[in-house]
């Protein structure tokens, strides 16, 4: 869980502020670098803060899109969490503890290809026949050339206290940040006033995440190991489901044979159905993932023709 002072202007926020203003200088410096242009468009999903702000999300949705309109769209990922270094394409014989989780969704919708090596990935990508290449994440990475960034914000936390890390949640100031997108994609109610860090010229994009319905009315016992546990309980919630206990774990957590009993055990004492993120079921061996059940959500645009017309112009 990030510290609370990510959110508050309190004293170790001040303190570790000039360590932030360091960071933010290294890492202006490392994008200024030179990078690779692929022969094909690339579009970045990233946000400028750490944690869970729905880059995979929205790289889903977009994905579907671009396949929508016979774009031949492959996906990289840095693969965090998995062992495998790439440029792998990710393939139904990979596990989350080889690939990363994200990348393992990801891969349902379309070909994705992990590796921290992004023009790496890249390369391999468009020699397997990409016709445009969807970033989730890297809005801070030099090594690919993007022709897009998105820039995604989630309303809830925003840009947290405006700090960068360790002072606050930033991972470069987002005036930085903005400056390389070519929109920005609101989630949800803008609760912190992001919209006032981003310059008055940037599109912003609103849209909101829509759950599942299926657990109405039900008792669930909820566990996530995600970047914002409270952000899964409150799309719960909102699905009409009662949460009779919530089981929180560390972001990409590796799920133990002693955690899933301890969480199969919780939901018998409540008569409860036990649920989680896709994100975290793919984490799940077979056997356990069938006695589990995963709740994901779709997003859902304000305006839609407005993305459209947005994808239209990066890939004609």
């Amino acid at each position: 869980m990030p510290p609370r002072f990510w959110h508050s202007d309190a004293w170790p926020a001040r303190l570790l502020s000039p360590l932030g203003t360091v960071v933010a200088h290294l890492t202006a410096r490392r994008l200024a670098q030179p990078g690779w242009r692929a022969p094909v468009p690339v579009i970045c999903c990233g946000n400028a803060t750490v944690g869970g702000a729905g880059k995979t999300t929205v790289a889903l949705d977009l994905a579907t899109r671009l396949q929508g309109r016979g774009i031949a769209v492959h996906i990289l990922s840095r693969g965090y969490g998995g062992r495998l270094k790439g440029p792998v394409r990710v393939e139904p014989v990979h596990t989350a503890g080889m690939v990363g989780d994200e990348p393992m969704l990801l891969a349902q919708v379309a070909p994705t290809w992990i590796g921290a090596d992004r023009a790496a990935s890249a390369r391999a990508a468009v020699a397997a026949g990409a016709e445009a290449l969807l970033m989730d994440d890297g809005l801070q990475n030099p090594g690919l050339v993007q022709d897009a960034g998105l820039l995604v914000i989630d309303g809830a936390t925003g840009f947290g206290n405006g700090r960068v890390m360790p002072a606050g949640p930033l991972r470069e100031p987002a005036a930085a940040a903005a400056a390389r997108c070519r929109a920005a994609i609101m989630i949800g109610m803008d609760q912190r006033r992001a919209r006032a860090a981003l310059p008055a010229s940037l599109p912003v994009l609103h849209a909101w995440l829509a759950p599942d319905q299926a657990l109405h009315g039900q008792r669930v016992v909820a566990f996530a190991g995600i970047a914002r546990p409270a952000k899964f309980h409150a799309t719960l919630l909102q699905a009409g489901a009662t949460l009779a206990a919530t089981i929180d774990f560390p972001d990409h957590h590796k799920f133990s044979l002693k955690d899933l009993q301890a969480i199969l055990a919780r939901a018998r004492h409540f008569d409860a159905t036990p649920v989680t993120t896709p994100k975290d079921a793919v984490r799940l061996p077979p056997l356990w993932r069938a006695q589990v059940k995963a709740v994901g959500v779709t997003l859902v645009w304000a305006d839609e023709a407005a993305l459209e017309s947005l994808l239209a112009e990066i890939v004609p």
